[in-house]
């Protein structure tokens, strides 16, 4: 099994949906579960409805998983087997204050050295913890050995005790602390493989380390993916008019060696690699997204492209795609498609010229090609062509120039009488 770990306290961004994207892909060409874990280990911070946000974030990018969990529900397991490291004198109730804490680290970083736990604790007698009315954290003791591990996309990597360090398991409270928290949940569901940012590399052999302790032998696969620069929240980037299918395109495509440029997810889970993801960071740049973005609008489906416009009819589509080259969101042709079924602002420079063919537009029969109601409203008003033309431009589109109105009419034609108000 599988599992994408986010935790709710704040927007979901591009890195996060990136190792999701590679945790669905690898799920399903393992044929493995995917499960969502919602962490908690800072419920502080902790901001109401973003797990729900998160989850419809999931879905909108079509990532199956087989089912939820939240963190919380595990606290009697953590408390548990902290309790039987307790017992088994692999872990120790650790009294020191903050500001002691702290001292250290200040010591450490003036001599260079490795901030870590000077063990005061551990060395404590049963009848002093016994008599010790302070409150106490729950402290790992440092390992004996190096931790090794192997990360498919980086290879070996090794950690010294004093980097493992004596870390805190459970907290005043007696919640878990982060790396505590993952390590029992990974044990508890059967990971198999875990997919997560460069960032938490130095975390991997802590939990490595506990599931240890606790005799669990299973072995995880671990892989670390470089970090991506210029970092963009996901629902900006939606409310940004970006389509699903082509930030995921990019987001695969990133610091990757693919077949092709353009591809859909599904395409996706039949070639993707591990092995092809370069071992360096990645800059997301806006620029690429909108070509992607651009070619995933002029392949779309007719009637989608006009459904998310706001209408049910393949011309709104095609009236969409028409204004390609100029835009490269959603939001952006959806502005243009406003613009011609909205009532336009005056422009005094035409203003007579579109006072006069709007009252000849309303009364005029209905002409399938543009030229004829061109002539039509020329021996109608007898404006001259080029006057007819600009009026006319800007009473169909709300604009002067750009794209073609003879094409644009061609997939408007039927909405005259809702468009020249």
């Amino acid at each position: 099994m599988l599992r994408f770990a986010s935790s709710p306290t704040g927007d979901m961004s591009i890195e996060s949906l990136r190792i999701a994207l590679f945790n669905y892909i690898l799920s399903k060409q393992s044929k493995e579960e995917l499960l969502i874990r919602m962490e908690q280990s800072d419920n502080e911070k902790s901001i109401d409805d973003k797990d729900k946000e998160i989850l419809e974030i999931l879905n909108l990018f079509s990532i199956d998983y087989s089912r939820v969990v939240y963190q919380s529900e595990n606290l009697k397991y953590h408390q548990k087997m902290a309790m039987q490291l307790l017992t088994q004198k692999k872990a120790f109730s650790c009294f020191c204050s903050k500001e002691k804490l702290e001292e250290l680290y200040t010591q450490a970083i003036e001599k260079n050295e490795i901030p870590h736990y000077d063990g005061f604790c551990a060395t404590l007698s049963d009848e002093t913890v016994l008599n010790t009315n302070a409150p106490f954290t729950v402290r790992i003791k440092m390992p004996n050995e190096t931790i090794r591990f192997n990360d498919l996309l980086r290879g070996e990597f090794d950690y010294t005790p004093e980097e493992v360090d004596a870390f805190i398991i459970l907290n005043h409270d007696k919640t878990p602390t982060y790396n505590y928290a993952c390590a029992i949940d990974d044990m508890l569901y059967n990971i198999t493989t875990v997919i997560q940012s460069e960032r938490h590399l130095s975390n991997t052999p802590k939990q490595i380390y506990i599931r240890k302790l606790l005799g669990y032998t299973q072995e995880i696969n671990y892989i670390h993916l470089p970090i991506v620069e210029n970092e963009q929240s996901v629902q900006s980037l939606i409310s940004q008019g970006f389509l699903p299918a082509a930030i995921a395109n990019y987001l695969v495509l990133l610091g990757n060696k693919t077949p092709t440029e353009i591809f859909t997810l599904e395409e996706a889970i039949s070639w993707f690699s591990i092995e092809n993801l370069s071992q360096t960071p990645s800059l997301f740049e806006m620029d690429t997204l909108r070509v992607i973005n651009q070619k995933h609008l002029e392949t779309m489906d007719n009637m989608r492209l006009s459904k998310l416009l706001g209408f049910a009819d393949e011309d709104i589509g095609k009236l969409g795609k028409l204004y390609l080259n100029e835009c490269s969101t959603l939001t952006e042709i959806k502005s243009k498609i406003d613009a011609i079924f909205s009532t336009k602002p005056s422009l005094p420079i035409l203003e007579t010229q579109i006072t006069l063919l709007q009252q000849h537009l309303k009364n005029a029969p209905f002409f399938e090609e543009f030229n004829e109601l061109k002539a039509y409203l020329i021996k109608q008003t007898n404006l001259t062509e080029e006057e007819i033309s600009l009026a006319l431009h800007y009473i169909l589109t709300g604009e002067t120039t750009k794209v073609d109105i003879r094409k644009i009419y061609t997939y408007i034609k039927n909405y005259l009488g809702e468009i020249i108000k």
